[in-house]
């Protein structure tokens, strides 16, 4: 049995994209161990430790930014802003005309929205790196984390976080104009994978410390192999939907006919549902973290409210729980009407000469697909909520550590599984070329 990946080191130009994505993915790593100036990176680990353990945004963060934020590196704010961004884009982009109006001209009005994409990231990282400036300032009197908190540290560092997350977001792109896959995705993908030796060590310790017993750790650890099954299955299955096309008459020569089928995948969002979710969900937590952080009077009663409300918006919690179900539901149904428009197939069917067996070509065609689209979508985005759900409030009531659970697994799965897809479509579309060049020379020489 072939391996796209070793076939695809023996085509020069797929080799070429391979060794680009690898390089510059290389380049994030190494960027994320480059350390902010002013900043104990000690005392900074010990922080973020601490929060990955109840479950804080400070976590959360730096679970998708690789480790950067743990070191406070120069990619502490790591590729979240761009993503937000562009959640905040494509929303307005079916409610504001003239967005909308840009995405239907082609090449050019999508590099007009990447153009408003990278302004968004701009004001947006900006606004991040103040906030966490001011996080840190306020944490210093009790973990002594910057060296001199001046307001000319505070400028500079959120100078050079903006600009870190630019850089980011421009490997990104070149990963995925020259490159192999998703430059976005992989850059998050790189960062949970560069993580997993640290949190089967995390696990390890849990079960040496007595917090989890070795029976549960081994049914977690099969629940998450399941779930990976269930990963894969929810990524390639789709519902096949028979459709028949009448014989044309071109000339002399009848064209066409036969029966094929139309697939519809039951989850078109793959992973962007569940980053889209994650990344939103940030923003509220960062924000309640602000605020309380910000409140000079700690027995106050706004700032008692707000130590309840980051609580209920902590990892694992009942509320983020029903937001994240929320989220990734609304995410799975936007993102398939963005990729999907039943009308526009019934009436491509209708122009071929295609129809389903029983129904009348146009609209009764356009509802009966959009139909079964709602129900399959339905069913992958409860498998979705499922799998990242699941193993996250598990871990979290089993203090094995919540990163370690199915957002994580979602995205290192479904990148994984696009970038071999990726592959395979480099493979064949070589593979066909070579089959038209033997047609050619067959026909002039045969």
């Amino acid at each position: 049995m072939s391996n796209p990946l070793v076939d695809g080191l023996n085509i020069p130009e797929l080799k070429r994209r391979v060794l680009i994505t690898l390089g510059l993915l290389f380049v994030y790593r190494l960027g994320c161990h480059i350390p902010t100036p002013g900043v104990d990176g000690v005392a900074m680990g010990n922080l973020v430790h601490s929060a990955s353990q109840s479950g804080g945004v400070l976590g959360f963060m730096d679970l998708f930014s690789g480790g950067a934020l743990a070191q406070f590196s120069v990619f502490a704010l790591g590729i979240m802003p761009y993503i937000s961004t562009s959640i905040v884009l494509q929303l307005l982009t079916e409610v504001w005309p003239y967005l909308k109006q840009l995405s239907k001209e082609g090449d050019a009005g999508r590099r007009k929205i990447t153009q408003y994409t990278r302004y968004g990231t701009v004001a947006l990282a900006t606004v991040h790196g103040i906030g966490m400036t001011n996080i840190l300032r306020s944490l210093d009197s009790t973990h002594q984390i910057i060296r001199n908190p001046s307001f000319g540290w505070m400028v500079t560092t959120v100078l050079v976080l903006t600009t870190g997350t630019l850089f980011v977001m421009w490997l990104g792109e070149q990963i995925t104009e020259f490159g192999i896959g998703n430059g976005m995705s992989l850059l998050i993908f790189a960062g949970i994978v560069a993580r997993l030796p640290t949190e089967f060590h995390a696990m390890y310790l849990a079960w040496d410390s007595g917090n989890v017993s070795a029976f549960g750790l081994v049914g977690f650890l099969i629940l998450l192999l399941a779930l990976i099954g269930l990963t894969i299955v929810s990524q390639t299955a789709m519902r096949k939907i028979p459709v028949q096309y009448a014989q044309r008459q071109m000339g002399r020569r009848l064209m066409g006919g036969g029966t094929t089928v139309l697939p519809l995948k039951i989850d078109y969002s793959g992973v962007i549902a569940v980053i889209f979710a994650s990344s939103l969900l940030v923003f509220p937590t960062q924000l309640l973290a602000f605020l309380k952080h910000g409140a000079v009077d700690q027995n106050s009663a706004w700032f008692l409210w707000l130590e309840r409300a980051e609580g209920w918006m902590g990892h694992g919690q009942p509320l983020y729980i029903l937001m994240d179900v929320a989220l990734i539901l609304f995410f799975c149904y936007f993102y398939t009407a963005l990729v999907f428009n039943p009308d526009d197939v019934a009436e491509n069917m209708k122009k071929y000469g295609g129809f389903i067996p029983g129904l009348r070509p146009g609209k009764s065609t356009a509802e009966y697909i959009g139909k079964i689209l709602d129900r399959v979508t339905l069913w992958g985005s409860l498998m979705i909520i499922v799998i990242a759900v699941v193993p996250d409030t598990l871990a979290h009531s089993m203090s094995i550590g919540w990163y370690f659970g199915g957002t994580t697994m979602l995205i290192v799965v479904g990148v994984a599984l696009d970038t071999m897809r990726q592959i395979e479509s480099h493979l064949l579309m070589r593979h066909y070329e070579g089959f038209m060049k033997d047609v050619k020379l067959k026909g002039r020489f045969g």
